[in-house]
């Protein structure tokens, strides 16, 4: 099955439990009807990107990055590569690279899903279609930085940073996590 079939695949099965989800998913599901490169960066008008809302093993702190583009605290994740066969391998995928966490354990269903514009790798401005998993840590996984953050630590879930998003961010991923 190739990313597109399992994108759409995933998005057709899931079931979010808010009306503002379920109206994302559909668009989602337009997305992807109408463009079969949809999960491929070089798709001008948007893209499929995949994210990992990481959980320490007691569930009690959320790993995010300081992000250099964003300049903002955000979860994991990232673009779909031609490698990634799946979604949530390419959420786990880039959880792993951007933690240097081993042992990552996702969970395959979608907890969440979000479209924003942003002008990425591309250099035009474009929109991310975000999907996004809850991947649990190993207990006491200590996260290394990769390159592509400029910061990355774990948060307390009760006290998460400053969010450009605001209630639809974080937060709202985060209870949707849970």
């Amino acid at each position: 099955m190739s990313l597109h079939a399992d994108a759409l695949s995933t998005l057709y099965a899931w079931r979010p439990p808010r009306r503002d989800q379920e109206s994302l998913r559909q668009a989602f599901l337009g997305f992807l009807e109408a463009r079969p490169d949809a999960c491929r960066r070089s798709c001008v008008p948007g893209h499929i990107t995949a994210s990992a809302i990481v959980l320490d093993a007691t569930g009690k702190h959320m790993l995010l990055t300081l992000h250099p583009r964003v300049g903002a605290w955000l979860q994991l994740g990232g673009h779909c590569e031609a490698s990634d066969t799946t979604l949530a391998g390419a959420a786990l995928r880039e959880a792993t690279e951007e933690s240097g966490i081993p042992g990552l354990r996702i969970e395959p269903v979608p907890v969440h899903v979000d479209v924003h514009p942003i002008t990425c790798s591309l250099g035009v401005p474009t929109r991310h279609f975000d999907v996004r998993f809850v991947v649990h840590a190993p207990a006491g996984a200590q996260p290394v930085r990769s390159a592509e953050s400029m910061d990355l630590r774990w948060w307390p879930v009760h006290a998460l940073p400053p969010d450009p998003g605001g209630a639809a961010g974080l937060a709202d991923m985060l209870a949707a996590a849970r």
